[in-house]
């Protein structure tokens, strides 16, 4: 069939595409690895810059590999029969059609986590503990796969029913209805994450720096940000990573700090790393990314509307007998193909928002701070100093090290090499 043509056509691109993004990203960071980035040569050693090229390298390769294994899936899953085979089983088993197809994505889902599990495993106990980064147990890998399984059965179970439920029931604009529910549940997500679900998984305590509080709360009271609190986060206890960000909507709000990220930087630069995280809400890029998703939802669901009405969408994926649940199942793994030609496009804004963030940073914080913060942070989590500019315009959310230093030393008006 056409369709079925088209479908992996594009597949092939995406495949393609992305294999020679990687081999173009191991050959630079090859090319540097010898040596440290003259702006950089004073403050991070040879050592770290190439534990650095090695980690980022061994990413990409494990990245190969998984790009490898999910294409191969996702053939087996349609043209394969493997979601045919699925469908026909839960058919025999369960007639009424809101069940069945209930129990046809969640199922699939669930299996789905399964055969990703062991690059789960390689990726913790493997490649992040080569690097130093590991420092999650057994115990609590499988008590975080056990939470998040329960999870997705106790949201996504009557999620799906209560799309799957308007899909039926609602006519050919079911797609509007699915889309307000979609959106409710993800704004509700959004309000209840820090106070319900993020605390199943980590400990969360107020920050008992007092120094360190009066100067948060001097920079929060100059920005008029209002939380429920600034909080530590017991990240050490999966990763010695280190980050910070706000969380939560509205009165719900959270200020978090990896513990990690606590002993390694000073008390300025840690207000300056806050002051780029209240820079994405001073200029509003939450509502403006919410904004987006809505819209990209939206006409996501007006596509499925039609395309579930199509007797060759179904056939042309492998689909003997069409129905609402196989076309959401279907829309979503062809979402994960064609979403990678519009990846530079969502990488694009998403950088712009980091250089207006830093640009906020810079404004209520000596830029110093924050380049000196960002190159500290640059180094312990092990990120390469010299990516492929066509990777990471295509992949990136934050500009690559040395763009994003040489901005913030514009606001002091000198080299970057002299800023560092």
């Amino acid at each position: 069939m056409l369709f079925t043509y088209v479908f992996l056509i594009a597949l092939a691109g995406a495949i393609g595409l992305q294999w020679w993004l990687n081999q173009r990203q191991l050959r630079h960071i090859a090319r540097y690895r010898a040596a440290v980035p003259e702006e950089f040569a004073g403050n991070i050693s040879l050592d770290a810059h190439q534990k650095a090229a090695d980690y980022t390298s061994a990413k990409v390769r494990l990245g190969q590999v998984e790009l490898f294994y999910s294409s191969v899936l996702l053939l087996v899953w349609t043209l394969g029969g493997g979601l045919n085979w699925l469908d026909g089983l839960w058919s025999a088993t369960l007639s009424n059609p809101l069940w069945h197809g209930v129990a046809f994505i969640i199922s699939m889902m669930l299996i789905g986590s399964l055969l990703d599990l062991p690059f789960r495993l390689y990726r913790t106990f493997s490649l992040e503990q080569r690097y130093g980064f590991n420092r999650t147990t057994p115990a609590l890998f499988i008590s975080d796969m056990s939470k998040g399984l329960i999870l997705t059965l106790v949201i996504g179970v009557p999620l799906v029913w209560i799309v799957l439920w308007l899909m039926h029931s609602t006519g050919s604009y079911w797609w509007v209805y699915v889309w307000a529910v979609w959106m409710v549940f993800n704004l509700l997500l959004l309000f209840i994450y820090p106070t319900w679900i993020a605390p199943l998984f980590n400990k969360f305590t107020p920050l008992d720096n007092s120094e360190l509080r009066q100067r948060i709360e001097s920079l929060l009271s100059r920005c008029g940000f209002t939380s429920q609190g600034i909080f530590v986060m017991d990240g050490s206890r999966r990763s010695s990573h280190g980050n910070a960000y706000f969380t939560g909507l509205g009165d719900n709000k959270r200020i978090v700090f990896f513990d990690t990220l606590l002993k390694s930087l000073k008390a300025q630069e840690i207000e300056a790393v806050l002051a780029h995280e209240l820079g994405h809400f001073k200029r509003r890029h939450i509502q403006k990314q919410i904004i987006v998703m809505s819209i990209l939802t939206l006409i996501s669901l007006a596509i499925l509307g039609a395309l579930a009405q199509q007797g060759w969408f179904y056939h042309g994926l492998g689909i003997d007998n069409p129905s609402y649940h196989a076309a959401l199942v279907l829309f979503i793994l062809l979402m994960s193909v064609f979403g990678v030609y519009f990846q530079p496009l969502f990488s694009y804004f998403s950088r712009r928002h980091e250089f207006e963030a830093d640009d906020f940073a810079a404004s209520q914080s000596d830029p110093r701070d924050l380049i000196h913060a960002l190159v500290k942070l640059y180094e312990e989590n092990a990120n390469t100093l010299t990516p492929d500019p066509l990777y990471s315009a295509f992949h990136d959310s934050h500009p690559p090290a040395p763009v994003r230093i040489a901005h913030l030393s514009t606001k002091l008006g000198k080299p970057a090499m002299e800023a560092l």
